[in-house]
Order: C-alpha cells, then structure tokens, then sequence
C-alpha cells in the first residue's frame, strides 16, 4: 500500500530529530574525550611524566665507607680495603644450579658458598647477592674471559674491613660481619642501608657498641630499568657520608707487648692512666684473628675457639668476674678507717684461724702471723686481721666503700657484654636468694671472697683511685672525628687523705718490703718503684678433713681446680702515673703467677720500651733478658705476611 504524502513527510522529520539528537550525542562525548585529553596531555603531562619515570628508574642505596679506628699514636688498627666479589642477580639466569656448577669450575667455589648465594638469591630475585668474596683479581679476569657463559654473574669491587694488628685488638676493636636476622631484630624499623646484600656491621667490641657512630650515611644512585627490573644504566649518584673516625686511648705497642707477655695464659691485664682515666692497655689472652670472621670463618675453626677451655672469645678485661681475693682487703681497710673503728697501731692476733659461732675460718697461714697491725696486715695478707675488722665494720660499709672506689658497677666503656660485678648487700642476697645475710658472709667478703666478684677493668679503677683519691673513670674513646673526649679524671673522693696514705705505705711495703708477699717481683729502679697486693681466690671448696692432713698444694691440682692468681699495681709509687690489675686464671698464687707479669707490664708502660736490665733485681735479669729476646722475636714474627697480624 502507497503510503501518502503526508505520512512519509510525518516520517522524514521525525527521522531527522533522531540524527540531530544522536549526533549532538556524539558531537558531546567526543567534546568530552577531547577536553580530559587535553587535560592530561596539557595540564597534567608533569605529573603523569614523573609516574612514567618512576616505572622506568630506580633509587639504590650506595654503602658508605666505614669510619676507620687508630691508636692514640695514629696507628691503624681497623681500615677499609677494596674487595673483589662475585655477584649475580637471579632474575638474568636462566638456571642458577647449572650456573653455580659452572661457575665453581672456574674458581674455588665451597658448600657454604652455594647454599648461602641460593638462599640470598631467593629472597632477593632482582637485586645483586655475593656469590664468592674477596677473591683475587685473576679470579674476577678468569669470571671476565668466561662471562658470555655466565648469564648474570658480573665481578664488582666493593670495601671490606681489615685488621691490620690481627689478634692484638681482637677483644678491643671486635669485628665485622654480614647483617644477620639478629642484628635486625635489634631495631623496630630497621635502617634500609642493613637490607643491602652482605653489608657489614659490628659483632662485638667497639665496632659494635659504636656501630652508629661508625657505619656512616648511605648514599644513592638512580638507574634506569626496563620492565622487567633488570639495570639498563646509572642515570647519576650522590656518595654518602663515611663514617666517623675514632682514635682509642690505648698504645698498640703497649698492647702488643701485654698480649705477648700473657702468651697462652687465660689471662687478662689493664693498664690505666691515672691522671686522664685512659686505658693504655687492656688485653685478654689467649686471643684470635679477627680478620677469619670477616672473611667467613670456617666450622672447623670457630669450633676450635669455641672449644678451647681457655676461652679465646671472652674479652675477659670486662666481661668475666673473679673473686678478687686479697686485692679487695684495701677496700675493707679503707671501711674501717673511714668509721674510725680502727687505727695504724691496733693489732689483732693470728694464730691461723678466728672462730665465729663454732666455725672456724682460716688464714692462708697454717700457722698464723701473731700479733698483726694495720701495715702488716696488707704486707703479710694476714686474713684473720680483715675477719675481725669485718665483724666490727659490716658489710654494708664495706660494699659502699667498694663502690665508690669502682668495684660492683659498670663504668660504661665500650666494649661487648660489660659485667657489674657484685658488691653484696643484705638486701642483694635476700632478693637474689631469698635468704638473710649471715656473720660469716660478711667475714668471707672482707677478703674478696664468698659473694663478691669484681673484672680486671673495675680492679685496675680501684687501684688508680686509690693512687689519687679521685674518682677516676676509664677512657677509652680518645676522638671521635678529631674532636676530643671527655677524659676520666674524676672529682676527689673525699676520703681522709691520712688513711688513703696509710693504704699507700702498706701497698708500698707489699712490694718493697722483704715481709712483703710482692717482694720477689719488685722493681728496684729509683724512682720507679711500684705499690701494689697480690690476691689469690679460691674456686674450690676446702674441706677440714684436706686441711687436717695438709692443703693440696695447686702444682698438684689439675689446671681447672687452681685457684686464680691477682695483683694490682699502681707506679711510681710516690708519684702514680699508671695503674695496673693482672688476672692469672688458674694461675695459682698473685705472689708467683700473677705479680711478675704485672712488674714487667708497668716498666714497659712507664719506659714506652723494654726497660734496662738494671731495672730488676739481680737474680731476675738474665730471666729477664731472655724473656725480652722471646717477646722481641715473637712481635716480628707476628709482623709478618700471612701470620694473622696485617702491617
């Protein structure tokens, strides 16, 4: 059917409403799209340029050079050296087992090496991991000459610490190693820097306690990356701040000389500055290498030092307590005269023994040393004068003047694991043991026994306060970046300086006096005499029936059972410029194990070089002479290549 002329006209416009509004549609969005074009392409092409950079280009960390540590002569003791390494990033290999396998046919390549580049390697797919470190530069030309076979191994140099003196600082300094889980536990937020594969930190020592001060600032470096995050280019680099420079107080060939002279003992020693509080020597024994925990110690040798029963790893100086024996009666004397509750001339009788509520305590002396006065007491050691001193002071005045003269704290020096010690109290026992003092704990403690246990550091603070009645305070950070250091000097004591000389005159008698039980360590050079008192402490129980059939001598004891063998010194005598302490594990008795060494100590402190023979009494001089010959061939013998001390 036709449709009229007036339908199809009807139809026509209607037709045309439907494009106009359709393409008024179109001509709307595509207005839209235009301007939020524009917007982007004009208005926001800043913003979307530096979203496109940051897909393309990375921020990486650069390791800061580690602040170096010298000697207070300006010796090296920690440095910095280049170190070749092997690194791979796991995304650019195909197969890491097959690489390693190849790898491993072109240089040593061990277990350990393998197993700790896969776990890295895992943790890390886009980031270089070590393979192999300090390795040898005909190692890194043989990874070179063979690199179109290893996909993503690539040598690279980096800053490895080294010990230039080896053993001699080991308990000093400490070292290095790689960041372990451990070392990050240590932090809530752990710096970036500590996530770079391999860094190192410090373990133990100063390089530990002063991490912070040493570790320096990171810095960066851009570099672009395609899509996948491998490298492409470094685009620019700004270098960190290095860490800061430290100079110690101690003297590397003082320290050399200690550690030589303690030879294989389980020995400690310090020397200690009286005026300033520096410490000029402080050396446990034996020692180790610290350079093999830097380069990765091997199962077989840590097992070894761990092991020893001389405890190579134990920084004994600052770490261990002892009874301190004899050496603590100056601290009880001091107690008693300071009370008034004895004087120079009153005496008290020995006959070996003092009973207190039917039990007996004993001197050294089976026999006993008679009648007994406040200068013979020290000079002789009489144990039965401090017993009795004990029960009319009491412990509570005692721990309080052991305290003031260092004994029973912390003095804060930076080195690992710092022990308190113990200067006991009533209330110290109660709530260590739960149980109430007793007479005979004060008696035992008179005599640096029973509870009390003191380090090598805290005895040798002792004797330079007592030297100078003041408060003098280790120093062993001497600059930081140049800048000086507090120094330890120390406001007086304020003890009665009659009964600090009284404490003098018996130390001085112990060495110089022929009753003295120092005598046969004496120095005999005027103007260099020392003061001093010997201790031995006990680490075992004697019972009566041993005493009743005579006392095991400690020859005949095996080495574990012996008691342990003190002195403390301070030089010269009428004008103290060092003071001494020397702890002789096991050594048997201060008079013959322990007071020889500290004699040799202090006249090499105080010559700055081995001193004359004239120095020491005559039958001590070709011992001696031999001895110093022994040391000088052992110091250059440890001054060569390869004998784990780096000139």
């Amino acid at each position: 059917m036709r449709r009229s002329p007036r339908d199809t006209a009807i139809s026509a416009r209607r037709i045309s409403r439907r494009g106009l509004i359709l393409g008024g549609a179109q001509l709307a969005f595509m207005g839209v799209l235009g301007a939020r074009m524009r917007k982007m392409q004009v208005e926001e092409a800043d913003a979307f340029r530096l979203l496109a950079d940051e897909n393309r280009i990375n921020i990486r960390l650069i390791p800061p050079a580690r602040g170096q540590i010298f000697d207070r002569n300006g010796v090296v003791i920690a440095d910095n050296e280049p170190s070749y390494r092997i690194v791979m990033v796991r995304e650019d290999v195909p197969d890491v087992e097959a690489m390693l396998d190849t790898l491993s046919g072109i240089l040593p390549l061990s277990d350990e090496d393998r197993e700790r580049a896969l776990k890295a390697s895992r943790a890390t797919p886009l980031l270089p991991v070590t393979i192999v470190d300090r390795v040898t530069w005909d190692d890194v030309s043989r990874v070179a000459v063979n690199a179109p076979a290893l996909p993503g191994v690539a040598p690279e140099v980096g800053l490895s610490r080294i010990y230039p003196l080896g053993p001699e600082f080991a308990h000093v300094a400490g070292y290095v190693g790689p960041v372990s889980d451990r070392d990050l536990a240590r932090y809530e937020d752990p710096p970036p820097l500590l996530r770079i594969p391999r860094f190192q930190v410090g373990k133990v020592g100063v390089e530990a306690q002063l991490e912070s001060v040493l570790r320096g600032v990171a810095g960066t470096k851009r570099v672009e990356v395609n899509n996948t995050g491998r490298v492409m280019r470094e685009l620019d680099r700004t270098e960190g701040t290095p860490g800061a420079d430290l100079q110690l107080t101690v003297d590397h060939q003082l320290q050399s000389y200690v550690q030589a002279r303690l030879g294989e003992e389980s020995a400690s020693a310090v020397v200690i500055d009286c005026e300033t509080g520096d410490l000029l020597a402080i050396a446990s024994s034996p020692t180790y290498d610290p350079n093999k925990f830097v380069e990765g110690i091997s199962v077989a040798d840590y097992g070894a030092l761990r092991d020893n029963d001389r405890r190579p790893l134990a920084s004994k100086t600052v770490q261990d307590t002892y009874p301190p024996g004899s050496t603590f009666k100056m601290a009880t004397l001091l107690a008693g005269l300071e009370a008034g509750l004895v004087g120079p001339n009153d005496t008290v009788k020995c006959n070996g023994f003092l009973e207190i509520s039917g039990r007996k305590f004993h001197c050294w002396k089976r026999a006993g040393h008679g009648n007994v006065d406040l200068e013979r007491s020290l000079k002789e050691s009489c144990d039965v004068y401090y017993y009795d001193l004990a029960l009319k002071v009491g412990i509570e005045r005692i721990t309080a003047m052991a305290r003031r003269l260092g004994l029973g704290e912390r003095h804060g020096v930076p080195m690992s694991a710092e022990s308190a010690g113990v200067a006991p109290t009533r209330e110290w026992k109660r709530s260590r043991f739960g149980k109430d003092w007793v007479i005979g704990d004060s008696v035992n403690a008179s005599i640096g026994q029973g509870f009390v246990a003191t380090t090598p550091l805290q005895l040798a603070v002792m004797t330079a306060r007592i030297a100078t009645g003041r408060a003098v305070s280790p120093r062993l950070v001497k600059t930081v970046d140049g800048a000086e250091q507090p120094t330890g000097a120390g406001a007086p004591l304020d003890l009665n300086e009659n009964h600090l000389r009284l404490v003098r005159k018996a130390m001085y008698a112990v060495s110089n006096d022929r009753r003295g039980t120092a005598y046969g360590s004496r120095v005999i050079a005027d103007g260099l005499r020392i003061a001093g008192k010997t201790g031995t402490s006990q680490v075992r129980n004697i019972t009566a029936e041993e005493r009743r059939r005579g006392v095991t001598r400690n020859e005949d004891l095996p080495w574990e059972r012996r008691d342990h063998a003190l002195f403390v010194n301070y030089a010269p005598a009428d004008a103290p410029k060092i003071a001494v302490s020397v702890v002789v594990e096991h050594g048997g008795g201060g008079s013959t194990s322990a007071a020889p060494i500290a004699r040799d100590i202090t006249l090499q402190a105080l010559y700055g070089e081995d001193p004359p023979l004239d120095a020491y009494p005559t039958k001590d001089r070709e011992k001696i002479r031999r001895q110093q010959a022994e040391l000088k061939k052992l110091r250059r013998d440890s001054e060569r290549p390869g004998s784990g001390n780096r000139a």
